[in-house]
């Protein structure tokens, strides 16, 4: 069984209601269990040890502090834009805790930015996890406005990563 065969299992996984997966063959066997709160604070206990990645809170600025400057018109329109379209989006969230890349190198590009159009499939970020890279694909067809996540940072399960104005 090679490693695509393997995130193809996980994935399956991740999106149905099995608990638990077992697949033996010859000589190699994989389990894969999906992952619950309690499980996890259960397995923390005894140890004492922090989560890996403290939960941060995001805090979005109030734009009505009356000590900015105007902003141009060009800005203000664009803004303008995002709150409006922010009113019918989808969020794409983070399946797992890891650290979250937009490409597969540094040498690469991204694999989407705002204004790019996705469809179910399309590969939007990786996030590594224990040394293994998952990548996250798109489930639904829509357009990126809004990249919610910086580059290599720790993210949470169920972090929001992008914002997707569907189509």
């Amino acid at each position: 069984m090679d490693f695509k065969q393997i995130q193809e299992l996980i994935k399956m996984v991740n999106k149905s209601n099995i608990g638990e997966l077992t697949v033996e063959l010859k000589d190699f066997r994989v389990t894969i269990k999906q992952k619950e709160e309690r499980v996890m604070q259960v397995a923390a206990a005894p140890f004492q040890a922090a989560p890996a990645y403290p939960h941060v809170p995001q805090h979005i600025p109030s734009h009505t502090s009356t000590t900015t400057p105007e902003p141009s018109k060009s800005a203000e329109t664009s803004e303008a834009a995002i709150e409006a379209k922010t009113n019918n989006t989808i969020t794409i969230k983070s399946p797992m805790i890891g650290t979250f890349y937009r490409r597969s190198s540094p040498d690469k590009p991204n694999f989407v930015d705002v204004g790019v159009e996705i469809n179910p499939g399309k590969v939007v970020c990786i996030i590594e996890a224990m040394k293994l890279f998952n990548e996250i694909e798109s489930e639904i067809k829509g357009k990126i406005i809004k990249v919610l996540v910086e580059d290599a940072t720790p993210v949470e399960y169920d972090q929001p990563l992008f914002l997707v104005e569907p189509s």
